[in-house]
């Protein structure tokens, strides 16, 4: 799977489905995001094989979602939740013969390692930061947020290198605010295209199109899709 911007805009990705106007995690959520146009489509994958965030979460199997969107040409972004699954996931996969659409990412450095070792030519994005409580969904006031990120965003260029070999990673997936032209240079440097998490606003697709970034993560992949083909 090509997942490097050489020309035109980024990739646009749709968060567990098109999670802005159906259920995240659910068939109509994947659904949605290939109605919508989205180059890919990622999902979490929890313990068992179900397509949820949490554990303890429900949702449609792995199999089930795979069978509907190997009928779609779009790129299936597998996000992994814990360690423990990795070779099942991968067999669920060539089950479909669906191996060569597939990226797969996690935000944990043991899982990356895993399912690079048994799938060498896979894609494998490690995550950062683990958002385990779901943190960047909340709207923080300015005043706390601004000064952590921008230490944060400053210092990320040189975590980088460390990162991706840690998780024997490929790609990064770094969330939206840590963004920067030199985070983007620094893991280009090492061959890794990255991949921002989660933008759903015109002026935060915009931003990180100019930082030079290889895809975009959206809960609403139409909206991000118009606001970089737009005037």
């Amino acid at each position: 799977m090509k997942l490097e911007r050489t020309a035109g805009r980024p990739l646009v990705i749709g968060h567990r489905g098109a999670s802005a106007v159906a259920p995240e995690n659910s068939l109509a959520a994947l659904e949605a995001a290939v109605a919508a146009g989205a180059d890919l489509v990622e999902f979490d994958i929890a313990p068992g094989l179900v397509l949820a965030h949490d554990a303890d979460g429900t949702g449609p199997d792995l199999d089930e979602a795979l069978t509907m969107l190997a009928l779609h040409a779009i790129g299936l972004h597998l996000d992994l939740k814990l360690p423990g699954y990795e070779q099942a996931v991968l067999e669920a996969v060539d089950r479909h013969h669906l191996r060569e659409r597939v990226l797969v990412s996690t935000a944990y450095t043991s899982v990356g390692r895993r399912v690079a070792a048994l799938a060498p030519e896979l894609p494998v994005a490690i995550g950062y930061p683990r958002d385990r409580y779901e943190v960047s969904r909340f709207r923080w006031p300015e005043s706390v947020t601004r000064p952590a990120a921008a230490a944060l965003r400053a210092a990320m260029p040189l975590r980088i290198p460390l990162l991706l070999w840690q998780a024997r990673a490929n790609v990064l997936a770094l969330h939206h605010t840590l963004c920067s032209p030199d985070a983007v240079t620094a893991a280009h440097r090492r061959g890794a295209p990255v991949l921002a998490w989660t933008a759903n606003d015109p002026a935060t697709v915009r931003r990180l199109e100019a930082a030079g970034v290889d895809g975009i993560v959206s809960d609403d992949p139409k909206t991000v899709l118009a606001t970089l083909l737009g005037p």
